[in-house]
């Protein structure tokens, strides 16, 4: 690829830093910068800007907030007795986007994860027990992702709670929609089954 000229080098190495962007979708989000105008390339760079400024965590739950407690906490509908805990504030929009949850949530920023560095110290745990000692919280539910860091995160999270009196429970895993049973691997189609639920 020919060299680029370094304005628009610097934007695209830039555009690298974000999860899953490769050099060429850099370049070609940076060349799409460059035919914003004026107004809109500052109202682009104030958005960036504004993500680090504006925003903070809840006091109760960890989640990125535009104010000390998040909209979901300070809600008077929600069934205080449940929390969900999961990896990061994706996965809360997820689960919200279903429609089909009620309870708080808690978000640890991340995974244990010895390879990369990341001890329990380094999440928000403590946050977390914290919440269920006033006796309010009947249920945690661990949605941590099925993936061996996500695992580790989940049994170690269920060791600490479940001397509390709280019950422990963790998301099923299976078949996706959509999905053909010959292409799902052996772990995915165990706990399909040992997830299955009566019709």
């Amino acid at each position: 690829m020919a060299e680029l000229i370094e304005p628009i080098e610097r934007l695209a190495d830039m555009f690298r830093r974000l999860d899953g962007v490769g050099r060429k979708s850099a370049v070609r989000y940076a060349f799409c910068v460059l035919n914003f105008t004026e107004t809109e390339a500052a109202e682009f760079a104030e958005a960036i800007l504004a993500v680090k400024n504006d925003l903070t965590l809840c006091k109760c739950c960890q989640n990125i907030s535009s104010d000390s407690i998040c909209p979901v906490c300070s809600s008077s509908s929600r069934n205080r007795a449940t929390v969900c805990v999961v990896e990061d504030p994706r996965a809360v929009i997820a689960i919200e986007g279903t429609g089909h949850y009620n309870g708080l949530y808690h978000v640890l920023h991340g995974a244990i994860s010895p390879m990369k560095g990341v001890s329990p110290e380094d999440l928000k745990i403590k946050e977390l027990l914290s919440r269920l000692g006033d006796g309010e919280v009947s249920e945690v539910i661990l949605a941590t992702n099925p993936t061996v860091e996500g695992e580790a995160t989940a049994m170690y999270l269920s060791k600490l709670i479940s001397p509390l009196g709280v019950k422990v429970s963790r998301i099923a895993n299976g078949v996706p929609i959509g999905g053909d049973l010959e292409y799902a691997d052996n772990v995915t189609l165990r706990r399909a089954i040992e997830g299955r639920y009566t019709l």
